[in-house]
């Protein structure tokens, strides 16, 4: 029995790779050697390779990387503890060319100053890339602080976007 789907897309930041579960709903969205990513053989285990459920995933995602689209409305299905489905969520009000600091989104979820460190180890653990933009948030003095598909990507990204210059 198929637990979900897997498909690879092209796109400038390198071959994504995306899983979704049972009904479709996207459940992840790794970059080429992106630290805790799916890899084809791991996103094979128990789903089935099939493109269809992907249309509107790479419809938006060809829109974005054009500079049409600045906010996906596609089903989600990632898997988190409530803790880290707050910090995404939080991750998901951050606007398009804009950036925040992990003191603000901890402080979006009402986390104290003291879990800034558990916002970002939840927010390196996003298994939705550029679609959940946790490549929108920043250092506290505007550094390009880690980003699980690499710094060179998160810089592409935001550029892209606007939120640094080009």
């Amino acid at each position: 029995m198929t637990t979900g789907y897997w498909t690879q897309l092209d796109a400038p930041v390198g071959r994504l790779l995306l899983t979704a579960d049972a009904d479709g709903a996207l459940s992840s969205l790794s970059v080429p050697g992106q630290k805790g990513g799916l890899t084809v053989r791991s996103a094979g285990d128990d789903r089935r390779q099939d493109a269809g459920p992907f249309r509107a995933a790479a419809d938006q995602l060809a829109a974005y990387f054009a500079g049409e689209l600045k906010e996906f409305q596609l089903p989600l299905s990632p898997h988190g503890t409530e803790f880290r489905q707050r910090v995404w969520a939080a991750l998901d009000e951050v606007p398009y060319g804009s950036t925040v600091t992990y003191g603000q989104i901890a402080a979006r979820i009402g986390a104290s100053r003291a879990a800034v460190r558990a916002v970002g180890g939840a927010i390196g653990a996003n298994p939705l890339l550029i679609v959940r933009p946790c490549h929108r948030v920043i250092g506290a003095d505007g550094s390009m602080t880690g980003y699980a598909g690499g710094v060179e990507r998160k810089v592409w990204l935001l550029t892209l976007e606007g939120a640094l210059a080009a």
